[in-house]
Formats: structure tokens, sequence, C-alpha cells
């Protein structure tokens, strides 16, 4: 079974309100699994499908580095969830947290993590 049946992403491409963005692929979901297998606690927010964007969601590791992928729906991501045993939050009720700001802030001045 491949990833569009496996998680739904057939049903997410359906519709929606998005009029720029790419739909999500297997290739962004796969991003997110390999992203959260490999780093310590991992938390998901799910961010709302806006006009120029479909659901995205960005994983989150304790240190704060994170990345961003296109899901297709919020379904989608809850499922990769539930399946990895991880929390998934919608950004709209709790907010990004404050190790991804710091971490993105430190990338962006060069500094290291020792720093």
């Amino acid at each position: 079974m491949g990833w569009w049946d496996r998680f739904g992403l057939r049903r997410a491409r359906r519709g929606g309100k998005s009029r720029f963005d790419r739909p999500a692929e297997n290739s962004d979901i796969t991003s997110l699994i390999e992203f959260a297998k490999s780093r310590v606690g991992v938390e998901f927010y799910v961010e709302p499908e806006t006009f120029a964007t479909n659901t995205t969601a960005v994983a989150v590791a304790t240190d704060g580095e994170w990345i961003r992928r296109r899901v297709g729906s919020p379904n989608v991501i809850r499922k990769v969830a539930r399946d990895l045993a991880l929390p998934a939050y919608d950004v709209q009720i709790v907010g990004y947290p404050r190790r991804m700001r710091e971490w993105t802030a430190r990338n962006k001045r060069g500094l290291s993590l020792e720093d």
C-alpha cells in the first residue's frame, strides 16, 4: 500500500482552497517521518490551509530543530503522529514552541548549540 492510500493523501487532495501551492507528495510525508525517527522528542504542529498553501505540518525536535512539509490534510499528519506515537498539536490553538524560535535565531546568527 502506498503513502497516498495509507495516509489518505488521495482523499486530502480533493477540493481545498489553496490556489498557488503544489499538492502534498509521498516525499513530504516521508521527510516528516524520517525527521521524527532520527531526532529525540519530536512533536508535530499542524498549520491550517490558506489561500496560498495547502495544510502543512511542522515537526519540532527537543533541541528546537524543525522542518515544515505539506501534508494535504490535518488527518494525514494526525495518523502519522498516531502511528509514530508522537503528539500532534493545532498551531492555531497552542502556537509554536519557544525552542523552535530559539533554534531559528541561533542558526540565523551562525551559532552552534554549544555557544
